[in-house]
């Protein structure tokens, strides 16, 4: 992890770097955690609890403002974080009212976790558990009426999180990344993300890059069926020149690029490559540039949308 400067900045990204702990004593502190059903919360306060924080989930508004004058005055609740989401009903549009008030007694920041409708119906699916609006209504219409609700709320929020690409160790590191109190910048966690322009360009991209100006694999019947990761399938990528081009150029720019973000704070990078079907040439460079930026020294992993899954 890349240390931070009494300032607050981060120095250039260096992989002999040592990290140093602070002696700083943490300052108080409250984080309300809101959002979307399905995307996360329950994780991230977790997270803060394993960071010392004294946690409340779904603390009703009226007594918000009590709370933060406890955590303003008490020696065991200094730093806090308090979850309000959509369970609160037809009260909750008084949160952003609510908040005015309480960041007048005590520090405050307001944390907002987001994912992809497609991701969250995926959740909901595969934990089987009812949306809180729960009802005759859909999940789909479900969230659809959540996010009409939580609006106000959102346009009120300090931080922004997608979770749509974290589990849930990603998005507790993540979290403590955050919100830790060593003199550490966030440890950078970089998504890159292969996709297929067919499906549509991914909402939650950093930044993209089009490699369809390579050779298609998939016009090779061989590999029609397979996938960049199949070995026969990279190589045949990878042999061409502007292939080994593209990539040193990109590694290049991303080794330029990051250290920056560090220094910004930015804490998690989602880089795309797409290609037609998100099958072959986006899935081989996703790997590729998984692998040089890990030899750098960064945390990174390779998501692949529209591959088929394995197995």
């Amino acid at each position: 992890m890349t240390p931070v400067k009494r300032d607050g900045r981060a120095p250039r990204r260096s992989t002999a770097t040592k990290a140093r702990k602070s002696t700083r004593k943490p300052g108080r502190e409250l984080v309300v955690l809101t959002g979307i059903s399905g995307s996360g919360k329950a994780s991230a306060l977790k997270a803060f609890e394993d960071l010392g924080f004294h946690c409340v989930d779904n603390l009703p508004l009226e007594l918000m403002e009590d709370f933060a004058s406890l955590v303003s005055k008490s020696p065991e609740a200094e730093r806090a974080a308090v979850v309000v989401d959509v369970r609160e009903g037809p009260t909750l549009d008084r949160l952003p009212e609510i908040l005015k008030r309480v960041r007048k007694l005590v520090p405050t920041r307001v944390v907002f976790l987001d994912a992809q409708d497609s991701v969250l119906v995926r959740r909901y699916s595969e934990t089987r558990r009812p949306h809180p609006l729960g009802g005759t209504e859909t999940v789909w219409r479900s969230i659809v009426e959540e996010r009409q609700l939580l609006d106000p709320i959102r346009n009120v929020a300090d931080m922004l999180i997608d979770t749509s690409n974290f589990n849930v160790h990603e998005l507790r590191a993540h979290i403590q990344a955050r919100f830790g109190q060593d003199e550490q910048a966030p440890r950078m966690l970089v998504s890159c993300l292969s996709f297929g322009f067919k499906n549509g360009v991914p909402l939650d991209a950093d930044m993209i890059f089009d490699v369809r100006f390579l050779p298609n694999p998939h016009f090779v019947p061989e590999f029609r069926k397979k996938t960049g990761l199949d070995p026969k399938v990279a190589a045949y990528v990878r042999q061409f020149p502007q292939t080994r081009e593209f990539l040193k150029r990109v590694t290049r720019l991303m080794l330029y690029l990051l250290p920056h973000y560090v220094k910004e704070g930015k804490s998690y990078l989602t880089v795309g490559f797409g290609c037609t079907g998100g099958q072959h040439r986006s899935v081989m460079l996703a790997e590729e540039m998984a692998a040089e930026l890990k030899r750098a020294g960064y945390e990174v992993k390779a998501v692949h949308r529209d591959m088929p899954r394995r197995g």
